[in-house]
């Protein structure tokens, strides 16, 4: 039987014998509450009619799609009704779930969340434009969902290779390093650095750290950065560093290759640099 993923066990709901939700027992309150209609509104309605649970994931869905007027009357919708908690609850979640990772927003949105709950009332005049501002800015981000896209995909992988293990045969799906490749003379062998024991146990120290270990990618460091990487090679104490070394420390990194060239043989003196690797 398939797994539930984690959106179908957030939005999974209990159903009475009418076919009506369960209450979750996340109301504060059981003050009644009328709709639109002058009718006392049940706990998992908003005042227009539509169920929460339901409302909840079109606003979801909006914010996937950039549908800004969607998202920002769904945001409007939940507060206005009473479900302030449950927007900001899944707004929270939309963070990891649903936007580009390193995306801005991010902060912005837990700013909003904050002056939400911690400044004002969260169903007050504030609260209610502070959360379709939030809901505008998760529609307006970069949608992405990677990261649970990454989730799923290397625990598929694992569920693979243990079935495998158990089988003995070969898995048909691996993880992006094998260990193989994280050994000495392997492809992420500039990843056993002073800071590992293997690393260690090779004699690496702050040496290869510095020339090795700690470049970084296109573009490489800023101009001032590189200035004071310079100088402190230039004048370290403790070791020395030709200039050789110091221009393959301030190399940045290239995106299309980027362990090959820090690979050292098990044979090759970590002094000695092969700059077509």
């Amino acid at each position: 039987m398939a797994k539930e993923n984690d959106e179908e066990r957030q939005d999974r709901q209990q159903i009475d014998i009418h076919g009506n939700p369960v209450d979750d027992g996340d109301d504060e309150d059981d003050e009644t509450v009328l709709n639109e209609k002058g009718e006392e509104m049940p706990w998992y309605e908003c005042k227009s009619g539509a169920n929460r649970f339901e409302l909840v994931s079109l606003y979801q869905k909006s914010v996937r799609r950039s549908d800004e007027e969607v998202a920002a009357y769904c945001a409007w919708e939940l507060v206005r009704s009473g479900h302030a908690m449950k927007f900001w609850e899944r707004t929270i979640l939309f963070i990891v779930e649903d936007l580009r990772a390193n995306s801005e927003e991010a902060l912005l949105i837990d700013y909003y969340h904050r002056l939400a709950t911690e400044r004002w009332d969260p169903e007050s005049w504030e609260g209610r434009i502070t959360a379709i501002h939030a809901a505008l800015t998760a529609a307006r981000a970069r949608a992405s969902r990677e990261s649970t896209h990454a989730n799923d995909w290397f625990s598929k992988v694992s569920e693979e290779r243990e079935a495998a293990f158990e089988e003995g045969r070969e898995p048909e799906a691996d993880f992006p390093v094998t260990e193989d490749e994280l050994e000495l003379g392997g492809k992420y062998d500039v990843a056993l650095d002073k800071h590992t024991y293997s690393g260690q146990n090779r004699g690496r120290d702050w040496h290869h750290f510095f020339v090795r270990a700690s470049r970084v990618t296109e573009p490489g460091e800023p101009e001032l950065s590189r200035k004071w990487q310079r100088r402190r090679l230039e004048i370290d104490s403790k070791r020395e560093f030709s200039e050789e070394e110091i221009k393959h420390a301030l190399k940045p990194v290239d995106p299309e290759n980027r362990w090959a060239e820090d690979i050292v043989n098990p044979n090759e003196d970590l002094g000695d640099f092969d700059e077509e690797a």
